[in-house]
């Protein structure tokens, strides 16, 4: 089943801990393509941070979707991501964004991610990757995009 799946991180060193990620990720899933990093500044958020370096893979899994995201958990645990309110700095975030076009709700993980459509720092570098991808209820990414692009 295909896995879109985002990687970000603005503590420590980014660019290592996502590269690390996703050689973990690798050795879990068989990833098909990884978008180039690109730097953003944090959202949502009421404290300054240092801006977020963030990437998208795909890759292709047979886990069911809550055996991915627990294999996803133990990653950012052993890479020691700290979970102290929403939206915290962090040395590594890893979330499912899409997984086969599946749509659940559970406590533990919703798909499509609530909030993929609303975040330029997930679709541009899944655009990069897959130009014709389509995030699952919300139509294609392309223009999911260009809708944030234009406000």
């Amino acid at each position: 089943m295909k896995a879109v799946i985002a990687l970000g991180a603005n503590l420590g060193d980014p660019k290592r801990q996502i590269s690390e990620a996703i050689d973990q990720i690798r050795d879990q899933i068989k990833v098909k393509s990884v978008s180039k990093l690109i730097e953003t500044e944090p959202v949502g958020v009421a404290d300054k941070q240092p801006n977020y370096m963030n990437a998208v893979l795909i890759g292709e899994s047979e886990l069911r979707p809550l055996d991915l995201m627990k294999v996803l958990s133990d990653i950012e645990n052993k890479m020691g991501r700290f979970r102290s309110f929403p939206n915290a700095a962090r040395t590594i975030d890893i979330d499912i964004i899409d997984y086969g076009g599946l749509f659940m709700e559970s406590p533990e993980l919703t798909l499509p991610h609530p909030r993929a459509h609303l975040r330029r720092f997930v679709l541009a570098p899944w655009l990069e990757i897959e130009p014709d991808g389509e995030l699952s209820g919300h139509g294609p990414i392309r223009q999911l995009l260009a809708n944030l692009e234009a406000k």
